[in-house]
Formats: C-alpha cells, structure tokens, sequence
C-alpha cells in the first residue's frame, strides 16, 4: 500500500470514529509496514469506546513489535461478544525507535455476522484489486 494516515505532533497521536447512531463492534483490523514506516511504526495502541470525547474508557492496550501487514484487535465489552457504541477512539501512544510522527497504512472497523459469532475476514472472498472496489478502499 502506496498511501497512509500520518500525524505528526507530540504523542499520543488520535484516530476518532464517530457513528450517527451505537452500532455493534467486533473487531479492529490496522494495516502498518515496519519494514517501510521504521520510526514512524506504532509500537502501543489504546482503543477506547464511549458516547462522545467526554466519557471515553479504555478497552485494551495493544503492543506491537515490528508489525507487517494486518494486526486485529478483536473488541469485546466484558463477556459480550461485541461492543455497542457511538465512538472509537485509536489512540497510537509510542512508535517505534522512539519516533515522535506515525503512520498507519489503513484501518478498518468490521461489525459481527449475524446469528452467531461467526467472522468472516475479507480476505475469505478474495482481493478486492479492481479499480472500482479501489476507489473506496480508504477514506481521507
């Protein structure tokens, strides 16, 4: 992947998701490339969930060493099997090497299958390559 999220600043560098209405969350997938990024590579990620910037409560903190290609953080709100709410927020806490800017290749946010707990990866059905399913693989 040729393009990238990129914040520069004093950490913690913040992704917020906002939904128009609480929608159910069952996995966070981040697409990083140590090998290209080096410094610029987070190492520690906090997700966070809440109704609005006010009240949000970290989930998990995730530490990454030397990430390449697709990470999944799988999302649970205590023993249910996934969350409902209006906001995420990804929160990249330290890079690697001690980098001060990040950058993130892609980010995608997957709700559960109904029924049961079942997941289905996109890479089950295939690459989305095609110029059309391109165009709206990123949002900027």
């Amino acid at each position: 992947m040729d393009t990238y999220w990129q914040s520069d600043g004093q950490l913690p560098h913040l992704v917020n998701i906002q939904f128009h209405k609480r929608t159910n969350i069952s996995q966070i997938y981040i697409y990083t490339d140590y090998k290209l990024d080096e410094s610029y590579t987070p190492s520690r990620i906090s997700i966070r969930s809440g109704t609005n910037f006010n009240d949000l409560q970290e989930l998990q903190v995730i530490d990454l060493t030397e990430p390449n290609g697709w990470v999944q953080i799988p999302i649970k709100d205590g023993n249910v099997k996934s969350l409902r709410t209006f906001m995420l927020q990804i929160a990249v806490i330290s890079n690697h090497q001690n980098g001060r800017d990040t950058h993130m290749r892609q980010i995608r946010v997957h709700a559960p299958c109904g029924g049961e707990s079942k997941h289905y990866p996109l890479e089950l059905f295939g690459k989305f390559g095609t110029v059309d399913f391109q165009k709206f693989a990123t949002i900027r």
